[in-house]
């Protein structure tokens, strides 16, 4: 399902992005992450190299099983060989694997890691500390004995079953449907597009914004999100606040449609050019569409929660990661909990 990746505007042009300083209000930086714990055979790296990476071109953290591979390719063999996985491929089995599309064929991934000489007999099998098979809502918040930002390394997401996993992303959800107040009926939304002021510009902009401040106390209580650097934080949630925002709206039934938006955009103080107008129209149009696909789908709790963790965690946003390997990992433990 194709989600709007990009931000929407406000009725007045300006940007609609999450910012940074809402957020950091409530969280300090801790200082510089330190770099996580990597499972690299002993005399088998060389970080003074800089190279690409040989299955997927991204940039190298060093040599892993035999040649040079980034984070993301050598959690991703090591899984494999770990837990002997089989995939299939749904093509031709000549997938391109390159930094953007290496998620999209595992059959393809796997392949290509062998060809370029990763070595099987190289992976160790290391047992999963105890520590990690189990983690309290507490340490996942930060508290005592949990792990400070960006000391987590690939081996952390191992061991959780998938309905713990589930049980955890449940548990984070911060609202009721109550919370964004009584819904408006059929009757009201025709009231507020005729004129009445059932539902203004204001009450759509404060609607708004407890969705976001509510997505923001969701992402604090999922599994792994709590122990990234807070800048980390910060760009995540900038980078994937729209799709957040849709699957909110449609698990929430907030009532933003079509009429009522563009009648309250209307009756706004400072009047929106015609250019402006056409766009928010697409802008609203776009995003019902979403919001009623979803509705058809008749998702339930759980399968939003999963959807919302792949969302935030989407390896295409690893660029803004100081470990660009977890979301990798992350990602993984999200799609095979749907």
């Amino acid at each position: 399902m194709a989600m709007v990746s990009g931000g929407w505007g406000n009725p007045n042009g300006d940007s609609n992005g999450l910012g940074e300083k809402a957020y950091l209000r409530r969280e300090e930086e801790e200082g510089s992450p330190q770099a996580g714990s990597s499972d690299v055979d002993v005399g088998d790296e060389d970080k003074s190299c800089v190279v690409d990476c040989v299955v997927c071109g991204d940039k190298s953290s060093g040599k892993h099983y035999g040649v040079f591979t980034c984070e993301g390719c050598k959690s991703f063999f090591k899984r494999s060989i770990r837990r002997n996985l089989n995939y299939s491929c749904r093509s031709n089995r000549e997938c391109q694997i390159d930094q953007h599309h290496r998620n999209q064929c595992q059959y393809c991934r796997l392949k290509k890691c062998f060809r370029v000489g990763m070595r099987k007999e190289a992976v160790q099998r290391g047992r999963i500390p105890p520590s990690h098979s189990g983690i309290s809502p507490n340490s996942l918040a930060g508290g005592v004995g949990g792990p400070g930002p960006g000391h987590i390394g690939a081996d952390y997401f191992n061991g959780q079953p998938v309905s713990e996993l589930i049980t955890q992303l449940l548990r984070a959800e911060p609202y009721p449907s109550s919370r964004y107040g009584t819904p408006y009926s059929q009757a009201q939304m025709q009231a507020s597009a005729s004129g009445a002021s059932v539902m203004g510009i204001d009450s759509i902009c404060e609607l708004a914004a407890r969705l976001l401040f509510s997505t923001i106390e969701w992402a604090r209580n999922i599994p792994y999100f709590p122990e990234l650097p807070v800048s980390e934080q910060v760009a995540l949630l900038r980078l994937s606040w729209s799709e957040l925002f849709i699957l909110n709206a449609a698990q929430s039934a907030l009532p933003l449609h079509m009429a009522p938006l563009l009648a309250a955009a209307g009756f706004h103080s400072s009047p929106m050019s015609a250019e402006r107008v056409v766009s928010f129209m697409d802008q609203v149009r776009v995003f019902q569409d979403q919001v009623d696909k979803l509705n058809r789908l008749q998702v339930d709790s759980a399968e939003y929660s999963c959807l919302k963790a792949i969302a935030l965690f989407s390896p295409g946003k690893s660029g803004c990661f100081l470990h660009g390997y977890l979301s990798d990992d992350i990602y993984c433990n999200w799609t095979s909990s749907l």
